[in-house]
């Protein structure tokens, strides 16, 4: 079994900053993309920003420029930096990581997800 526990979330007035963690624990060989989404009341959930295995990144153009995503690969751990964040940026954040374990590749698992709310 493959868990992402996440942490990191909160209430923030606009303009402020969090940073959200995102730990995998279990059978892990290898542990390729992790990324994190978001999910608004009402909309569908969608891609935030995304680290490779050796660091690439991507980013939403919403997003670009005030959050930034990174990974330490000793501790199985993505994090998140959110700054000047905006009401819109009000969600709830889930973890994403794609892992390979011995004998079997490309396992999907999301964390619980963390609220994230800005107030204007």
């Amino acid at each position: 079994q493959v868990q992402l526990v996440e942490s990191g979330g909160g209430l923030v007035q606009a303009g402020g900053s969090l940073r959200l963690s995102c730990a995998a624990s279990g059978k892990i060989f290898r542990i390729n993309a992790m990324g994190w989404y978001r999910q608004a009341p009402g909309k569908q959930r969608e891609l935030v920003a995304v680290v490779t295995s050796v660091g690439s990144t991507n980013y939403v153009d919403s997003v670009k420029g005030r959050f930034t995503i990174s990974r330490d690969n000793a501790k199985n751990t993505v994090y998140l930096q959110m700054n000047s964040l905006k009401p819109e940026d009000t969600a709830t954040y889930y973890c994403n990581a794609n892992v390979d374990g011995i004998g079997w590749y490309g396992l999907e698992r999301w964390g619980q997800g963390t609220q994230v709310t800005v107030s204007s």
